[in-house]
């Protein structure tokens, strides 16, 4: 049941998918178009990219999807359980998601497109932190699963059946936090281009400071 999640998971939803939807705003404005929050798009154009006789875009695409796949291994890697609570490496893979983003940044405004791997790692490490627990499934990077969730919820809501109102005030609050993002990182990028990837990993960097600190907290009293 979702009732068993802490608190804190709604605020961390919420920041966690203001993240992504910045970064992914960046991504589509200035990634050659290409998103990296998620994979549909980038499996499409890598399909599309096989009648190409252009091996570097098929390539890059590949490289795209590579990535974001070697940063849920990471995260993967460091979470070994499928439990969402305190005590564990979320700090640690926020502040590594932070330095991918400046990784990313530093590279693209230097114009090399490797920075597109590590915009799409710091997602896929993110999309990854969390979990399957209690029959709820938590995304922060896209919104295709969320949408399904609450149209499935709606269809059951419809025959009778309880809705779980924590489970959809979770899910709306994500969808508000991932398109919130992406009005940030568009208005960003528009005053600062590249260097709006700051604002994203700035944030994770305080959410990683918040966590540690009322990680301790707890543990103190």
């Amino acid at each position: 049941m979702l009732s068993r999640l802490p608190r804190w998971v709604e605020y961390g939803a919420f920041m966690l998918a203001l993240v992504a939807g910045s970064v992914n705003a960046v991504a589509l404005l200035g990634f050659q178009h290409q998103a990296v929050s998620h994979l549909s798009g980038t499996a499409t154009l890598i399909g599309s990219a096989m009648l190409n006789p252009d091996a570097g875009v098929l390539l890059h695409l590949i490289g795209i999807l590579l990535s974001f796949v070697m940063g849920s291994a990471i995260s993967g890697f460091m979470l070994t359980e499928t439990s969402l609570k305190l005590g564990r490496f979320y700090d640690v893979l926020l502040v590594i998601e932070a330095v991918f983003l400046m990784v990313a940044m530093y590279l693209l405004l230097n114009n090399y497109t490797s920075g597109h791997y590590f915009a799409s790692a710091a997602c896929g490490l993110q999309n990854a932190l969390a979990t399957t627990y209690s029959g709820a499934v938590v995304r922060t990077t896209h919104l295709t699963g969320i949408f399904t969730d609450l149209g499935i919820m709606l269809g059951g809501a419809f025959q009778g059946k309880v809705l779980d109102k924590r489970k959809v005030f979770l899910f709306i609050i994500i969808v508000v936090g991932f398109i919130l993002g992406g009005c940030l990182g568009a208005w960003l990028f528009l005053k600062f281009g590249f260097y709006a990837l700051c604002v994203p990993s700035a944030l994770c960097v305080c959410l990683a400071i918040l966590y540690r600190s009322y990680n301790v907290r707890l543990i103190r009293d």
